[in-house]
């Protein structure tokens, strides 16, 4: 989801988890909810914990003055090594574009670019 830059991450929280598509799997009608979510401290709302709380998923989210995020650092690793493969586009890293459309279509573009290069490397 694209948002403005000043607005917190936690606002978009309900519509994102919401927008997650079905997961392919066993035979059968396809979940259409993660069975856990890991998410750092800039997540630990107690409104956020209701909603995925009311939606029946587990939640792994380190308490804001009292956990360390130590134990997500396995499963944020693959998310921050994402981002750095984002950020070797320029162009996403300060956005240059005024229109959300175009500045999509750019992310995009450089998702297919980062799967190209890393399937070529394996074959």
């Amino acid at each position: 989801m694209l948002t403005a830059a000043n607005v917190h991450d936690s606002t978009v929280f309900d519509e994102l988890v919401d927008s997650v598509p079905p997961v392919k799997g066993k035979r059968g009608r396809p979940r259409k909810r993660p069975d856990m979510l890991h998410a750092v401290k800039g997540y630990d709302y107690p409104r956020c914990r209701r909603f995925l709380g009311k939606r029946g998923i587990k939640v792994r989210i380190a308490r804001r003055g009292l956990e360390s995020s130590e134990r997500l650092g396995r499963w944020r690793w693959v998310v921050e090594r994402t981002f750095s493969w984002m950020a070797s586009h320029r162009r996403l890293v300060v956005r240059y574009e005024r229109r959300a459309d175009i500045h999509e279509a750019f992310l995009q573009l450089a998702c297919a670019l980062v799967c190209f290069n890393n399937l070529q490397r394996r074959f």
